[in-house]
Formats: C-alpha cells, structure tokens, sequence
C-alpha cells in the first residue's frame, strides 16, 4: 500500500502509432513506475515519491496481437497473407488471446498504480469495461457483459445475437498496470475475419459506426470515454 497516494492522471493522446513503439513506450513507464515502487517501499515515508499514473489513447496501423494465454492457431494468416493485408502480428505480455487492432479503433493504455486507487484487478477490469458501456448508452446502445468473457457485449442479456465490441487485455505487476481495451468505432471489421477474436468462434465482432449505421466521430468518442473515466476511477486528470 502506497504511503502517498496520487490520484493525478496524465493523460496523453498519442495518435496514430505503429505497435511496436507503443508497446516500448509503454514498457518504460511501466518499468519506471514499478522502480518507484520499490524504491519507496525501502525509504521512509518523507523520502519517498508519489507514484505517477497515466492514460494513453491511440490509434494502430493494422497488426494482430497474442496474449501469453492464446493459441497461435487462431490467427488464420501465414506470413504471406499478412503482408497482403499490409498487417503485423506480435507475440504479447498481456494476459487473453488473439485481438486485432486498426485504423478507426480506439484503443487504451491506463498505466495506473492500482495501489492509488483500488487493489482489485477485476474491480479494475470491471470499469474499464463500465467506461465503455457508459459511452455506448450516449449513444443509445445497450450493452453489458456476458458471463465468463471480458470485453463489452451487444445483446448480451439473451444472447440472440452477441457481438463483441470492445476487447480487454492487460497485464498488472505489484499492482501496475499496461495494456488495456480496444473499442472498435470505425474500423473495417473484414480483418476480424482473419482471426478466431479472442479465441471465441460462436460470436461475432461489431463497431459502433456498424451499429449506428454511419460513420461516427472518433474524437467525440474519445472525449465521453475519457470523462467516463475520470468519474469512475476518481481521478485528477492533467493533460
């Protein structure tokens, strides 16, 4: 348990990001906060430093990812055809399966030390998921969780139909988290088909412009999903 708690966080909006810079820009914060860590649990508590907490949105060219729990088999491409859909696919240390990410999906690192906030990570997963569901309903779109899956579902009460349309993966270390959620807004929803989507091959995958019918605005998508945030975790945002 933090002695300090910080409740700040910075949050950033990286753009447009190719994977792999992403992932390493990701990977040296979350180093850097988990060194604070234990740097403060062996000082006394006037020499130690509050922890800092972080939100990243951004947007990936097109490339599959693998959780260390996910079967190779479900990407349904040779190297061949993914240089013909001009995508990449990396091996992952997040926990879940096969996910794709693309132009047109929002997609969010919180790297947040849980230890200011809750030490729950289903808690933290659990609102995460809240965030999306909150936005969906702005956009009057119910939606909900479907028992023993992650992620945001649509028709997830009788399950008629149940399409995915936001993923979660993360990874938590002495209560840091990386990684995160992929909330399909407008993405060709075609390289879903070049997957078995997180390992799941009896329901489908949606975005909210399919569900709408038309095209919608990303950053207006990004803005209520970060206010949604903010309240649920009780966060101090600095931008």
């Amino acid at each position: 348990m933090n002695e300090i708690i910080n409740k700040k966080v910075k949050f950033r909006d990286l753009g447009f990001m190719d994977y792999q810079e992403a992932w390493d820009f990701q990977e040296s914060i979350f180093a850097k906060t988990v060194a604070q860590k234990i740097e403060n649990r062996n000082s006394s508590v006037d020499r130690q430093v509050p922890t800092e907490n972080y939100v990243f949105f951004v947007e990936h060219p097109h490339v599959y990812t693998l959780g260390k729990s996910g079967k190779e088999e479900n990407l349904l491409l040779d190297q061949k055809g993914l240089e013909e859909k001009k995508a990449t696919y990396y091996k992952i240390n997040r926990g879940g399966d096969i996910t794709y990410h693309g132009p047109g999906q929002l997609v969010g690192y919180p790297i947040l030390d849980l230890d200011n906030f809750f030490t729950d990570i289903h808690k933290y997963l659990r609102l995460l998921e809240e965030a999306i569901i909150l936005t969906l309903k702005e956009y009057q779109i119910e939606s909900g969780r479907i028992e023993g899956l992650t992620g945001v579902w649509i028709d997830h009460i009788e399950q008629k139909n149940p399409r995915k349309i936001c993923a979660l993966g993360v990874k938590s270390s002495r209560w840091v988290t990386m990684h995160g959620f992929a909330f399909n807004i407008n993405p060709d929803l075609s390289y879903f088909g070049n997957i078995i989507p997180c390992g799941i091959d009896d329901k489908a995958v949606t975005s909210l412009s399919q569900e709408l019918g038309k095209e919608v605005n990303l950053q207006e998508v990004k803005e209520k999903v970060k206010n949604h945030l903010i309240d649920l975790f009780e966060m101090e945002l600095v931008d």
